[in-house]
């Protein structure tokens, strides 16, 4: 059988699909298989239960190529941990890459074009027609990484805190802090900040869905981080364009695609973030849809396979 796999690994969950002459077998879902956000077990652990769900409704012990994407894939070590429990789980042929590069492939099939990612962290690539690559951002949630779920949370509290101390009469905090009090089972703003300051720290990206809903329903300052968020989307995006035109030489526009969670579930920002383009460069090609970053690292295998 000419079956392929194809994993994603996202800093949230894990996603792997195996494909035989153009048929999905199988699909499964597991937790991140990340280890700066999970831990070396954990991730391992993860890897190993997905594989092992995937063949089992695939009905196969083997493939014969397997690609996988995921953020950490350049730091040292993992793509060798990862090769060697694709070896034990009968992988004739592999690859490791960066979650970015089946991304790119996903929206673009080896093509030029440009892809914003905005989920747990952040990045934006482009390639040109030769293949060479221009990035912004992505430099960890950190020291970057704008307009993400992560920096989404972590900014929230930041200026919620900033309003906090501007206040008059500060008897009721901002509605950001109790909210997240209220996740973070923190009884007093002392508790949260200290929580929030600790290490390794909390997961300011699963704030992200709670800013969003205080955001919808009109709180200024979760409006206000979001409506950043998007610009700052929207500067990558330009920024990238205007290093694929003045470094590579491209003449005309190259078409721009989108993946992940905060630019497809966070109404604001999806507007924000086409308006900004549109309004900046009317004749850029921009998807209404998200990029299936699976499809990428299938697509990848496959090519794997026929080599």
């Amino acid at each position: 059988m000419n079956a392929v796999l194809g994993i994603d690994g996202g800093g949230t969950r894990t996603r792997a699909s195996i494909v035989a002459d153009g048929r999905v077998l199988a699909y499964a879902e597991s937790g991140s298989i990340k280890r700066l956000r999970v831990g070396e077990e954990a991730a391992e652990a993860n890897l190993r239960a997905l594989l092992a769900e995937v063949y089992a409704l695939a009905g196969v012990t083997g493939v014969r190529a397997a690609s996988v994407g995921v953020a950490s894939a350049s730091m040292p070590g993992v793509a060798e941990w990862i090769t060697a429990v694709l070896r034990e789980f009968a992988v004739a042929r592999s690859e490791v890459v960066g979650d970015e590069v089946i991304a790119l492939d996903a929206a673009f099939r080896g093509g030029p074009g440009i892809l914003q990612i905005a989920g747990t962290g952040s990045n934006t690539i482009g390639r040109a027609p030769n293949g060479s690559r221009e990035c912004a951002g992505g430099w960890s949630s950190r020291l970057g990484d704008e307009g993400s779920g992560y920096w989404i949370g972590l900014h929230s509290l930041r200026r919620a805190l900033n309003a906090y101390d501007r206040m008059l009469d500060q008897a009721e905090p901002p509605v950001i802090l109790r909210k997240v009090g209220e996740i973070w089972g923190t009884p007093s703003l002392e508790d949260l900040v200290n929580l929030g300051d600790s290490t390794p720290g909390p997961d300011f990206a699963a704030l992200a869905p709670a800013i969003n809903e205080l955001a919808e329903a009109g709180d200024p300052v979760a409006a206000g981080v979001l409506k950043q968020a998007a610009a700052d989307l929207v500067e990558f995006v330009l920024l990238v364009r205007s290093k694929l035109r003045r470094k590579r030489k491209i003449e005309g526009e190259v078409p721009v695609a989108w993946t992940g969670g905060v630019i497809e579930q966070m109404t604001l920002v999806r507007e924000a973030f086409f308006a900004g383009l549109k309004a900046a460069a009317p004749e850029m090609p921009v998807s209404r849809e998200p990029v299936v970053s699976l499809e990428g690292a299938l697509w990848r295998a496959q090519r794997l396979a026929e080599q």
